[in-house]
């Protein structure tokens, strides 16, 4: 029967501890690495003038062209919505309703 050394097993006890401490630290920083919908993009995938594509937004046509020019960065509402928007182009339609 092996015997383990009681200071080995402490040594590889505090060694997970760290780990899994560093894992979860660093998960929060992986949520802001997600990629942001670029504005323009979805708004060429709609095939929507500026206009129409602020409206569906319910923002204003400066606010898309200062997100076009990354001079800001849109809201986490509007964020939300143009994700939905680039995975099913379709909705944008609805949404000028």
């Amino acid at each position: 029967m092996e015997t383990k050394d009681p200071m080995s097993e402490l040594l590889l006890s505090l060694e997970q501890i760290v780990l899994t401490r560093n894992v979860m630290q660093a998960i929060p920083a992986l949520k802001n690495e997600v990629a942001l919908p670029e504005p323009k993009r979805v708004r060429e995938i709609t095939g929507m003038q500026i206009d129409e594509f602020a409206q569906a937004l319910g923002v204003s046509v400066s606010s898309v062209k200062s997100w076009e020019a990354k001079r800001t960065k849109p809201s986490g509402s509007a964020q939300k919505l143009m994700q939905l928007i680039q995975s099913n182009p379709c909705i944008s339609r609805q949404l000028l309703s």
